[in-house]
């Protein structure tokens, strides 16, 4: 079997990470489980025959920065079966690779189960709105529903800087421009720096990996854009400091300031094992009022989830407060609530009362 042939066979299979390492079958993910696909264990040069293939099937991409950095992002697309997303390296001297499986066809909300409150982010107009999480958790996913609501209701100029694209979005009442870092452009800073002067309404922004990306787009949102990006963190709070902390000492304090100003919303995610074996997501959601903007700008980032927690008529919901749900509607299992939660001490009580 070819490697387009064994795709094929994998996305039929609805697996959503697929692994070729040296030393073990190839595997793929599905849910939560990595199970083998076939016995035989691959050799080094089964790995890199089947990279080498990938990179064919990706209109013969050249191998010059896996060897020369030893790693590479990029996407392809197989006609007619799916898109994907390949982090292909090196490892213990041998070449591998990690394939997302990503649909065509834009995610649906609804059958993802996300919540209306994150949907509304799409109404935005202005400032930064940010979607978290641990890797692998679906941020990409969430974010292609806002982009995707915001193509299909309002009349803008979408800016996209991804790397690499993962969903492609069609024009529809909104212009969308799709730009991918290492092709169209050189870098986020760079490409994020020039959208400013391509008249955009929103600029999506794969993830803010380094405080001059996170300075250019703190400038974006200030001069009237809605800015929605990225992070690797969990809860509000984390993703906050996260922000603060990767400026200098001297910088913090305007960094608190701005972000205090143009940061609008904050939505944090976990997906979590379902009891009849699929998966659903459990959402924080913080909106910045008033305490919000204060308790950033003062530095109290600490207090954030007590506003949370106690403002729930404004469309906040702390993530322990989701995982309860979940739980309680039987859709997920006791431990599984506790190993996701922030404070697993204070919900085991709650779900006793």
């Amino acid at each position: 079997m070819d490697t387009e042939q064994l795709l094929t066979e994998l996305v039929r299979r609805d697996v959503a990470d697929i692994f070729i390492i040296t030393g073990k079958p190839l595997s793929y993910k599905k849910g939560k489980v990595i199970s083998a696909y076939g016995a035989d264990p691959l050799l080094p040069a089964d790995a890199q025959g089947f990279i080498e293939q990938i990179y064919a099937l990706a209109d013969d991409r050249p191998f010059g920065q896996l060897v020369e950095r030893g790693d590479d992002d990029f996407s392809f697309a197989i006609k007619g079966v799916s898109r994907f997303r390949v982090n292909a390296y090196r490892q213990r001297g041998t070449l591998a690779a990690v394939i997302r499986v990503v649909s065509f066809s834009m995610p649906d909300p609804e059958a993802l189960s996300i919540a209306s409150a994150v949907l509304d982010l799409a109404k935005l107009r202005r400032g930064l709105a940010l979607i978290t999480g641990p890797a692998g958790s679906g941020k990409t996913t969430t974010l292609a529903t806002v982009i995707d609501r915001i193509n299909n209701t309002r009349n803008a100029h979408i800016i996209t800087l991804e790397n690499p694209i993962e969903y492609l979005h069609r024009h529809s009442k909104s212009l969308v421009s799709q730009r991918e870092v290492n092709i169209d452009t050189s870098s986020y800073a760079i490409a994020l720096r020039a959208a400013l002067r391509q008249s955009p309404d929103v600029i999506l922004i794969g993830e803010l990996r380094d405080a001059e990306t996170i300075s250019i787009a703190l400038t974006a949102a200030e001069t009237g854009h809605l800015v929605l990006s990225t992070l690797h963190t969990l809860g509000a709070t984390n993703t906050v400091d996260r922000l603060v902390d990767s400026f200098s000492a001297e910088q913090q304090a305007q960094v608190r300031m701005q972000l205090s100003m143009v940061l609008q919303s904050v939505v944090s995610q976990q997906l979590i094992p379902t009891l009849d074996g699929g998966m659903v997501p459990a959402f924080e959601v913080m909106h910045c009022n008033n305490a919000v903007r204060n308790l950033i700008r003062e530095g109290r980032t600490h207090q954030i989830p007590a506003v949370i927690g106690t403002a729930s008529e404004e469309g906040m919901v702390g993530m322990d407060a989701s995982l309860l749900r979940l739980y309680r509607e039987g859709s997920i299992s006791y431990q599984d609530m506790l190993t996701h939660a922030l404070a697993p001490d204070a919900l085991a009580k709650q779900a006793a009362s």
